[in-house]
């Protein structure tokens, strides 16, 4: 007998996994060849131990830079491979492009006016910036376009594009650092007075963040986007736009600061780069923190609908009752009981912020098939996280603050989406007293179901 053909929905599915398979495919080829490409024009222009000495010095700053965006983002984690792409993309095709596109420019600029020495501070001044920042947008924008369910507001938008520059310094510092060797193994120069100890101390001592710090800028304009609704696209791309058009700004006055004379490139870096630097780590710190109070005031809902035990939203919302509850898990229980804490707390992060969504009217289409997915994963992880959590809730907030939720939530009788009313007649702010389509939660397995909600309830 002939094999069944595949149902649609089945093959669907599979047509998507090729595309995806070859999308992918695509992307770590192009990253491959421009990593083999750039690899080969920075050892041609460096030697082989310039190009040694520049790599090792290069590579100083990028943990720590690394570890600071990844500390930032810690309230949802993006995955790594959003990291290692916008990494990878900035290390490799975005400074195969600055290089090529610069040194063209510059040519050109010289042959046409037969000033090569204008043609470098032009090149520096206004081609670089458009350029590099041009260059390093783009992985901003691939994954604001394919990884859409992970860049979700400014903290993802400040941390892949930060990422991004990273890379982007990383391999502009190999450049740098390396011709400096050379320049010092010609005129015989070594110890503090050498130009490779001058270049380390200007360019990773001093100013690791600069290139993070104008993508930055552009990574906060797609973060602004990711937040607005739908229907507002002249918002959604006139946003990412002005982001770009404020790096390139800042770019430029960077390079351009040693046109200033002397002391030029102090003034610059101490009236702009270090105030700007300054504002623009407040703004993510802030943010976080506004992420974490949403987290407290939106999950309470599914604490009522008897989702969440009613003190998981405190627990969720404080980055220290998060870290006591995994290190609670992981001496109770073990690790594997920590990295499901971890797991759970991901996805009521995701959720929260999906709930925010939808009330700001920017949820999508498939918020109900979304909620589900997130609610089911999180009952699946219940047993080891909801202690853990409470734990840490008990141990960081003597007194637990009552829930502004009566009823069915401060939303209404039947809440804010009663469209969305998947969890029975009530709606998803209500008990889920009748069957929902996938199964209603059933008793906690170590708490026992409160019968009425009461926000004084302890597990």
């Amino acid at each position: 007998m002939p094999p069944e053909a595949p149902a649609p929905r089945e093959l669907r599915r599979v047509r998507w996994w090729q595309r995806r398979a070859i999308r992918v495919a695509a992307l770590v080829t192009l990253l491959a060849l421009s990593g083999l490409v750039i690899l080969a024009l920075v050892r041609e222009q460096t030697g082989t131990e310039g190009f040694l000495v520049g790599l090792g010095l290069a590579t100083v700053p990028v943990p720590l830079l690394v570890t600071a965006f990844r500390w930032l983002d810690r309230v949802a984690p993006g995955p790594w491979r959003n990291l290692l792409f916008s990494f990878s993309w900035g290390a490799c095709a975005a400074a195969l492009v600055a290089i090529v596109a610069n040194s063209f420019a510059i040519r050109w600029i010289a042959t046409a006016t037969a000033d090569p020495s204008s043609a470098d501070t032009l090149g520096a001044t206004v081609i670089a910036p458009i350029v590099e920042e041009s260059a390093k947008a783009a992985a901003v924008l691939l994954v604001f376009l394919f990884r859409r369910r992970d860049f979700t507001g400014i903290v993802d938008g400040v941390v892949i594009a930060g990422v991004t520059a990273t890379g982007f310094a990383f391999t502009e510092n190999i450049l740098y650092l390396g011709n400096a060797f050379v320049t010092d193994q010609l005129s015989r120069e070594s110890g503090l007075a050498s130009v490779t100890a001058a270049t380390f101390f200007v360019r990773v001592v001093m100013s690791p963040f600069a290139h993070p710090l104008f993508t930055v800028l552009t990574g906060i304009g797609f973060g602004i986007a990711a937040l607005s609704a739908e229907r507002q696209l002249l918002r959604r791309v006139l946003l990412p736009l002005g982001g770009l058009l404020l790096a390139m700004g800042m770019h430029a006055l960077w390079n351009g600061s040693a046109v200033f004379g002397q002391f030029g490139f102090f003034t610059v870096y101490a009236l702009f780069m270090l105030p700007a630097f300054g504002l623009l780590t407040w703004l993510a710190i802030w943010t976080r923190q506004r992420e974490l109070r949403m987290i407290r005031e939106v999950l309470p809902v599914y604490a009522a609908a008897g989702w969440l035990t009613p003190s998981e939203p405190f627990a969720l919302g404080s980055m220290r009752a998060r870290s006591m509850a995994r290190d609670y898990a992981s001496y109770t229980w073990g690790k594997p009981a920590a990295r499901t804490v971890a797991e759970y707390q991901a996805y009521a992060t995701s959720l929260a912020f999906l709930r925010h969504r939808g009330r700001r009217g920017r949820a999508g289409a498939d918020f109900v098939a979304r909620e589900r997915e997130l609610l089911e994963k999180l009952w699946e992880r219940r047993e080891p996280a909801r202690p853990a959590l409470t734990y840490a809730a008990q141990a960081t907030a003597p007194v637990m603050p009552p829930m502004p939720y009566g009823g069915y939530g401060a939303y209404g009788s039947h809440g804010s989406y009663g469209s969305y009313g998947m969890y029975g007649a009530q709606g998803a702010y209500g008990r889920p007293s009748t069957p929902a389509p996938y199964g209603q939660p059933q008793p906690y397995p170590a708490y026992g179901y409160p019968t009425a909600y009461n926000p004084y309830y302890r597990p």
